[in-house]
């Protein structure tokens, strides 16, 4: 028993990170995020914290609204090569609207070469 307590809280847990992550990335305050998922800002924390877990109604909405795959909120293994690389591909646009993020990303990948 305390093994699936475990495993719940866990899985609870990463996913809630990976919505705060993609929500961020997104640039939506909890409020603006948690009004266009329709549901309360207190669920919307309780679910990023790990302290609470979504209906599929409100996983749908959030992959919506976040525009990702349920795979890719439960991908819990972000170290992947293709993972990576699909996700710096699908932020590339939000990077080159932020002028602070796109000089930060220029100076990161600049000190790569």
């Amino acid at each position: 028993m305390v093994i699936g307590v475990y495993m719940k809280n866990y899985i609870q847990e990463q996913l809630g990170k990976k919505v705060r992550l993609f929500r961020k990335i997104k640039g939506f305050s909890q409020e603006i995020f948690a009004e266009q998922v329709g549901i309360a800002t207190n669920t919307l924390s309780s679910i990023e914290t790990g302290n609470a877990f979504m209906t599929a109604p409100t996983l749908e909405k959030i992959c919506y609204v976040l525009e990702v795959t349920p795979q890719e909120l439960f991908s819990f293994d972000d170290e992947s090569e293709d993972f990576m690389y699909d996700f710096i591909l699908k932020h590339i646009k939000l990077i080159k609207s932020n002028p602070e993020r796109l000089k930060i990303v220029y100076n990161v990948v600049k000190g790569l070469f």
